[in-house]
């Protein structure tokens, strides 16, 4: 039987451990919002929740990997309520708009911890996140505005969404290792 790591917890572990939970529930909420899309016969905006679940399912084991390969427990939990019920599509986008900005705040908080308990590893590894967050926040932004234009035309929406991902950059490979590799 393998012994727990007896590395002390400190407020920015304790605080990555909560934001594993916090990214399989924002994974399990694209998932519903991608679904909703897709029973709505709007191919391009559900490949793009598909795919924003899979990334913050990617965002939930680096921070795994980070913990382990720094000597700390992680426990996998659970994740949250996940909302379903929609009745346009521009309540999707603002809620997923909402999730990135709570998820920034959220990265923002653990980037300040590190700093004040001197754990530059740790403010070096949240680095990324804090990057990543300004992307993400920016990407909704943007696609909330493209569904305001559209003003209820979702073909318009779909349009926009399969040029722009003609132009897709793929994965970064800047982003930290995950456990069991990227899907």
């Amino acid at each position: 039987m393998a012994t727990l790591k007896k590395h002390p917890r400190s407020k920015f572990y304790e605080l990555l451990q909560a934001q594993i939970q916090n990214e399989f529930n924002a994974s399990q909420q694209y998932v519903a919002l991608a679904v909703w899309f897709d029973n709505e016969d709007l191919p391009q905006l559900a490949r793009y929740f598909y795919k924003q679940a899979m990334e913050e399912r990617n965002h939930a084991l680096a921070l795994v990997r980070y913990m382990m390969d720094t000597d700390h427990h992680v426990e996998i939990p659970g994740t949250g309520e996940v909302r379903n019920d929609f009745s346009e599509a521009r309540q999707l986008i603002e809620l997923a708009l909402e999730q990135e900005k709570g998820v920034a705040s959220d990265i923002q908080t653990l980037a300040k911890a590190a700093r004040e308990e001197d754990d530059y590893t740790g403010e070096q590894f949240i680095q990324w996140f804090l990057k990543e967050q300004v992307e993400e926040i920016a990407k909704m932004s943007t696609l909330l505005n493209v569904v305001d234009r559209a003003n209820g035309n979702l073909s318009d929406v779909e349009q926009f969404l399969y040029r722009e991902s003609a132009t897709d950059e793929g994965t970064d490979p800047t982003m930290p290792p995950v456990a069991g590799g990227k899907l």
